[in-house]
């Protein structure tokens, strides 16, 4: 599979012009979840942009590049989720099972509402998510990784 490499400004684009289609929306939300690892960047920006509270959950679907496992939840949230409208956040949705297996262990904790935001999204994922900003069908490379390594 081709891989694709993108800057720290390349992110920053990417990740207000997905801000902005979030407030296009016109729904307030409670709480964003970024999903950890590649998550956390883009959600700590979405959060602070729009003034949100947010926390974390550890999802772990990779065993190393290219080789996926069903994902496991890891780690918990420390907010409530219950009448809460939120905003779960990851970087990519590529098979869509980590978004999947997100929003199946949040639904019975009884949310107002889930949405799901991403910077790209692949497409063949089983997954789209409410915001994105385009779909990718290389390899993404983030600024903040060295390569996956398992």
């Amino acid at each position: 599979m081709e891989k694709k490499a993108i800057s720290w400004s390349e992110f920053g684009r990417s990740a207000e012009h997905l801000v902005s289609k979030i407030r296009a929306a016109e729904i307030s939300y409670d709480l964003v979840i970024g999903i950890a690892r590649g998550g956390i960047p883009a959600a700590l920006l979405i959060a602070n942009r729009l003034r949100i509270r947010i926390d974390f959950v550890n999802i772990k679907s990779y065993i190393r590049a290219y080789t996926r496992e069903k994902p496991k939840i890891l780690s918990t949230l420390s907010e409530e989720v219950k009448d809460r409208r939120i905003l779960v956040v990851d970087d990519i949705v590529d098979s869509g099972d980590t978004m999947r297996t997100i929003l199946e262990w949040l639904r019975p904790q009884d949310p107002e509402k889930i949405e799901t935001a991403a910077l790209f999204v692949k497409p063949w994922s089983s997954i789209t998510p409410n915001y994105f900003v385009r779909n990718v069908s290389e390899w993404i490379v983030f600024p903040w990784e060295n390569e996956q390594q398992g």
